[in-house]
Formats: structure tokens, C-alpha cells, sequence
């Protein structure tokens, strides 16, 4: 399945190496990478650190990972989450695939997927019994992620849908029919709770939950717990709430910290230490077609993917994660919040 496309593109090293510098006629020495007394020179030691963990690789799971991203509470960072955490898990030398199951298509922009009304997309996987492997498309910029698109034609899937024989499992048949090896398939799903939702429910066996670090925080998530409940009980046994992530925390406000303190009372452990802040190159990334992985390397918001991405797959394989070592996050630094970067 991989491509001369599919090579890693601009994930360059961001700072150069020692350079010599003249002191004297026959006298000279080296210069290190710019120290910890800049915003510059921070950011751009620790994008050499994360990209350079990024590469050691994280141990593989067993089988094939299946996480639902869901959350019928619009605007809490669901696609940015989901693509952010795919990329990662893939710069960590997993095989990812991203299936895109939000009519919008936001997360096939974001990876630089083309989704025009004409591409093969998951609306015929779904509606039409399409095979999985004749719409995923490999994602150009990272090595080992995939992307199954969305389509406008998605937004009347929820109808056709209704009618069709085992309506809520047509996602689960064809994951299952899917043949090249996979790390890990993330589903992006609407901001709804309707049949494509339920698709994701039934097919996953994990559910993760992005929780914006704002007043209502939870609000509305009983409603999806009480879905997981239900389909657990009719549909799929396996299916469970392993993640719930922090986003959009900014260490500035009292708020925020309010917040998260009350998500890690109701869900205890299912919440990673990691947060993802709120942060303007998260923001910019979609609409240059890139994940913030690719965008900017060296900001907060990349690196707290990146330790979020290592918090999951090190829990996926029982391997406790050690705090101390994340670059970032509400956990290693909880003043952090990402501003000019």
C-alpha cells in the first residue's frame, strides 16, 4: 500500500548543527544549538527532542487498535485530535489508518486528502458495500498514515442508511475485511449521535473522549456514555471508554484548572496526563492541509500530540507512563499555554 507519496516530507530539524566560530588565527570552537533563554531557541530544542523521540518508536499492540473518537458536543477537538494523534502514533513508527466519518471532511482536508464530491470515499463503504482498501489513500507528508476520506454524499448516509440490512455493523464488516496490516485506526466521528456514530461505536473497541477545558465541559457526555452503555449491551461487548483528553487548556485561567481537576475526579485514570493547550498553530495547521506535526514541529501544541500519542500507546501495552519524562502538557507544566508559537 505505500507510495512514493507516502515519504515523510518536511519534518526537517529545525536547528542546525554546531557551527565554528573564528577566535584567533588558529583558535576556534564550537558553538551549541541555542540555549533554554529564548522563546526561539526553546521551541526549537524541543521540536530536536521530540522529533527525535519521535523516531525512537513505541512498542506495537498486539492487534489492531480501534479508538472512536466521539463527542456529540460540537467544537471540542475531535478532528484536530483525531489527525494530531494519528500522525503521531505514525511519526512513532506505527501503521495508522484515519477513517473520516464526519460529512464536513474536516479531518481528509487536514491530512491533504482530496474528498471531492467524485473521490471514492467511506460513503461507499457504507452505503454501497464498497471494499475498505479501494478508498483508503496514503497521506502524503507522513509515512505509515492512511486515510479513508469523507464526502459531502456522507451528510445523507444517516437516511439511506435507515433501510439497509445491519445498518449499525456495515463499518465493523469492512474493517474486518481490511487486509493490510494496521497499529491502529482511528474514526473521526460527526458531532452527533446518529447511525454514522453508531457505525464507529460498533466497529471500535475503544472510545476516546476529547474534553475542552471550558465551562460545560461536560455537559452532554452522560448521554454519549449512556450510547456506549447501550451499544456494549446490544452490539459490541468489547467497547469501553479507555481515553478521555484534556484540549484546549490554557494555564493562564483558574478556570481551566477547575476544569480538568473535575474530569479527573469523574473519570480518574481514563484521563491522560497530558493536556493539549490551547494553541494557534493547531489552528493554522488544516488550512495548509498538514497536521501541526508537519505545520510546526517545535510548538507546544506538536509536542503535546506527540507525548499524548506515547501516554496511549504505553497504556494499550500495560507499560506505566512516566511523567517526568513528557516534554509538555498540563502534567509537566501546567502554566504552559501557547501564544505567538
Amino acid at each position: 500500500m505505500r507510495s512514493d507519496a507516502n515519504i515523510a516530507g518536511p519534518m526537517t530539524d529545525p536547528v542546525p548543527g554546531p557551527r565554528t566560530e573564528s577566535m584567533g588565527e588558529d583558535v576556534s570552537r564550537e558553538t551549541p544549538p541555542p540555549m533554554d533563554d529564548t522563546p526561539i531557541g526553546r521551541a526549537a530544542q524541543l521540536a530536536v527532542e521530540a522529533l527525535g523521540r519521535a523516531g525512537e518508536g513505541l512498542p506495537r499492540p498486539e492487534q489492531t487498535r480501534i479508538m472512536v473518537v466521539a463527542n456529540q458536543k460540537g467544537g471540542v477537538g475531535k478532528t484536530t485530535t483525531t489527525v494530531n494523534l494519528a500522525a503521531s502514533l505514525a511519526l512513532h513508527g506505527g501503521r495508522v489508518l484515519v477513517i473520516d466519518l464526519d460529512p464536513q471532511g474536516n479531518a481528509s482536508t487536514a491530512l491533504g486528502i482530496d474528498h471531492h464530491a467524485e473521490v471514492p470515499s467511506i460513503y461507499d463503504v457504507l452505503v454501497d458495500s464498497r471494499p475498505l482498501a479501494e478508498v483508503v489513500q496514503p497521506v502524503p507528508d507522513v509515512e505509515g498514515l492512511f486515510c479513508a476520506p469523507a464526502t459531502i454524499d456522507l451528510a445523507g448516509a444517516e437516511i439511506e442508511l435507515v433501510s439497509l440490512v445491519a445498518r449499525e455493523s456495515r463499518l465493523q464488516r469492512a474493517i474486518q475485511a481490511y487486509e493490510q496490516p494496521l497499529d491502529y485506526i482511528l474514526i473521526d466521528c460527526p458531532p452527533s449521535l446518529g447511525l454514522l456514530t453508531v457505525n464507529a461505536l460498533v466497529a471500535g473497541a475503544e472510545v476516546l473522549i476529547p474534553i475542552q477545558c471550558e465551562y460545560y465541559a461536560l455537559e452532554g457526555l452522560g448521554q454519549l456514555l449512556r450510547n456506549v452503555d447501550l451499544v456494549r449491551g446490544h452490539l459490541n461487548p468489547t467497547l469501553h471508554v479507555s481515553t478521555i483528553l484534556l484540549t484546549m487548556y490554557d494555564g493562564r485561567t483558574r478556570l481551566a484548572s477547575q476544569v480538568a481537576d473535575e474530569v479527573r475526579t469523574h473519570f480518574g485514570d481514563e484521563v491522560l496526563r497530558t493536556s493539549i493547550p490551547r494553541s494557534v498553530r493547531i489552528s493554522e495547521a488544516p488550512s495548509y492541509g498538514q497536521t501541526v506535526l508537519t505545520y510546526d514541529p517545535g510548538s507546544s501544541g506538536a509536542l503535546s500530540y506527540l507525548e499524548a500519542a506515547r501516554e496511549i500507546a504505553l497504556k494499550g501495552v500495560g507499560v506505566s507512563y512516566d511523567p517526568t519524562q513528557a516534554h509538555i502538557g498540563a502534567q509537566s507544566n501546567p502554566n504552559m499555554v501557547e501564544g505567538i508559537q
